[in-house]
C-alpha cells in the first residue's frame, strides 16, 4: 500500500512559492532595497573586480568580505564575489547565508535533506519525500551530487535568493522564503543580523 504524505495547506503554499522562485529570473531590482551602512558604501566604492581563482585558495588578498567572517567562510571568497556580481547580491549577504546555513562546511547535510554551503534542497535523497499537489516539491532542483560542488552550490543558492529578492522586493522577505519554513522571519533576522555584524 502506497503511503501518502499529508502536507498542510500553508506548507503547500510555501513550497509552491519556492518552486516558482526557483525558475524565476534572478535580476536584482534597480531600487535600493536596504540602506547600506557607511562601511558597506565605502567597500562598494572601492571594490575591485573579483578574482577568478580556486575558492579553496588560502590567498585572500583583495577579498572584499569583512575580515571578521570565519576562515571557513572566507575561504570561498572568490566564488562568493564572482557569484555576487553575476546575480546582483551583496557578497557579504551571500557570506552571511553561508555562515548561518553551513558555517562554511561544503559537506553540510541537514536533517531535512538540504545540502552544502547554502543548504539547498535537492531533488533526490530525503528531499524527494516532500510531496506537493503536483508531485515531488523539489523535482526541478539539482541533485545532491551537483549541490556537493561548492561553486555550484553557491551559484545556485545565490541565484535562488536573488530571484526571491526580485519577486518580493526586500532582502528580509526573500530570506523569509529562503530559510526553513518553520523559522520564518526569525531566520531572515538571523541572517540580516550576521550581515550587519560583519560589515
Amino acid at each position: 500500500m502506497k503511503r501518502i504524505i499529508v502536507v498542510p495547506a500553508v506548507l503547500i503554499g510555501c513550497l509552491i512559492v519556492i518552486g516558482v522562485g526557483t525558475v524565476a529570473a534572478a535580476q536584482m531590482p534597480s531600487e535600493v532595497l536596504r540602506a547600506p551602512t557607511q562601511t558597506a558604501r565605502a567597500e562598494a566604492a572601492n571594490q575591485t573586480p573579483p578574482e577568478t581563482g580556486d575558492p579553496n585558495s588560502s590567498d585572500l588578498t583583495g577579498c572584499s568580505l569583512a575580515t571578521d567572517y570565519p576562515a571557513a567562510v572566507r575561504q570561498w571568497c572568490s566564488q562568493i564575489e564572482k557569484t555576487a556580481q553575476e546575480v546582483g547580491l551583496p557578497a557579504d549577504l551571500i557570506a552571511a547565508v553561508i555562515l548561518q546555513e553551513s558555517g562554511g562546511d561544503p559537506t553540510a547535510y541537514s536533517s531535512s535533506g538540504a545540502v552544502g554551503l547554502m543548504q539547498v534542497m535537492p531533488r533526490d535523497g530525503l528531499a524527494a519525500e516532500f510531496m506537493c499537489i503536483n508531485g515531488p516539491c523539489f523535482a526541478s532542483r539539482p541533485t545532491i551530487a551537483e549541490l556537493e560542488d561548492p561553486a555550484f552550490n553557491i551559484a545556485y543558492g545565490s541565484q535562488f535568493l536573488a530571484s526571491l529578492v526580485q519577486k518580493h522586493g526586500s532582502y528580509r522577505e526573500a530570506l523569509y522564503r529562503y530559510g526553513p519554513i518553520d523559522m520564518g522571519y526569525h531566520y531572515a533576522d538571523l541572517v540580516l543580523g550576521i550581515w550587519d555584524t560583519h560589515q
